[in-house]
């Protein structure tokens, strides 16, 4: 499944764009080089009429995999950014559907990935077939396609440890959701 597109340019209202502007700048709390936006889990964002006094400022996100110890901060880190700009009403809502997949990385954040020393995601989540097929990972220090698996859990769920046949040196590999 692709991502949802969401483009900044046709949201409805400058305000809209500021705040998506603002919760774009989020870190990810595991990977600190990406952003939320560029992991793809930020999903929208858009100021909310007034009920009372204020309209607040209100952004949805979409957590890596259910369970994900980094969303309570990044939530935490939203409500910071959002209100050091000014917003004293601001709201952070999870949607769990669609489910995230890494097909949803940008291209800016799988480089980023690497050269933090990450082996990005290779393939799509979402490949035709029954029968899916373990490609290469390449090293990214020394790019080379040497590579094994030492443990499907890394450092964290959503990676993998490596190490690199040639370089012999380890390394995290985003895997593919």
């Amino acid at each position: 499944m692709s991502a949802p597109t969401i483009d900044r340019d046709t949201m409805s209202t400058d305000a809209d764009r500021r705040v998506w502007e603002i919760a774009a700048t989020v870190c990810d709390p595991e990977i600190p080089v990406l952003t939320i936006e560029d992991l793809g889990i930020l999903r929208d964002a858009a100021m909310v009429p007034a009920t009372g006094d204020e309209a607040t400022a209100r952004v949805t996100i979409t957590p890596t995999y259910s369970g994900c110890p980094a969303m309570d901060t990044i939530r935490d880190d939203l409500v910071t950014a959002l209100t050091a700009h000014g917003y004293r009403n601001v709201q952070v809502d999870f949607s769990l559907s669609p489910a995230w997949t890494t097909d949803w990385m940008t291209e800016d954040g799988k480089a980023k990935l690497t050269e933090y020393g990450i082996a990005p995601p290779t393939g799509r989540a979402a490949a035709a077939g029954p029968i899916r097929v373990a490609l290469s990972v390449k090293c990214p220090r020394c790019s080379s396609l040497r590579t094994r698996e030492i443990t499907r859990f890394g450092s964290t769920s959503c990676k993998a440890l490596y190490v690199c046949n040639d370089c012999q040196e380890p390394f995290d590999y985003f895997k593919v959701l």
